[in-house]
């Protein structure tokens, strides 16, 4: 019997594009820009924000993030984007990390400012970038993974096809100790 070989996306495939805005239901995901230093430090200041993903920035460790996404999109280990409501304001980021294009997965993280909290822009986001892995980066699996404790994370996962998969215990590190995390994924072919 033969070896099962899947889709192998090859090195330099997504590095040989520009970094693309995508466009959803009511939500334009564009490259971080300079002038998105006020929503990046405002988000890592939200107290929600931080106690999900544990950190703060100042306005340097701000401006050093947002310039290290073109860097990530070049090596094909990740990309970020901020989510607009207008193609303007940023409101919110969502990002890939994890990225194996030869082993066609990724991981997926996304937080919202609170007053774009509730509107549904999250799940519309990660719908809009689903749309875009699976064809465009060729990926097969796209997974996100959130505290236990956190139902909006895992409603927008839910919404935008993520599919409950398991609880890995012990997994994430958050302000008040280690937490018990959902893991959501999408394949290319749901």
């Amino acid at each position: 019997m033969g070896l099962l070989t899947g889709p192998v996306v090859p090195a330099g495939s997504m590095a040989g594009l520009t970094q693309p805005e995508l466009a959803g239901d009511r939500v334009l995901l564009r490259p971080w820009r300079d002038d998105d230093l006020g929503t990046v430090l405002a988000g890592y200041a939200d107290p929600a924000i931080q106690k999900w993903h544990v950190k703060s920035m100042d306005e340097g460790e701000a401006r050093a993030w947002i310039a290290h996404w073109p860097a990530r999109w070049s090596a094909e280990t990740g990309v970020g984007w901020a989510v607009t409501r207008d193609g303007a304001t940023a409101v919110g980021q969502i990002s890939l990390s994890r990225l194996d294009l030869s082993q066609g997965g990724a991981s997926v993280s996304y937080w919202m400012l609170p007053e774009a909290r509730g509107a549904g822009l999250a799940h519309r986001a990660l719908e809009a970038l689903a749309g875009w892995v699976f064809p465009t980066l060729g990926l097969y699996r796209l997974q996100a993974s959130h505290s236990t404790a956190n139902p909006a994370s895992c409603r927008v996962a839910e919404k935008a096809g993520l599919r409950a998969e398991g609880t890995k215990r012990g997994e994430g590190w958050h302000v008040d100790g280690w937490h018990d995390m959902h893991l959501h994924a999408r394949l290319a072919i749901d």
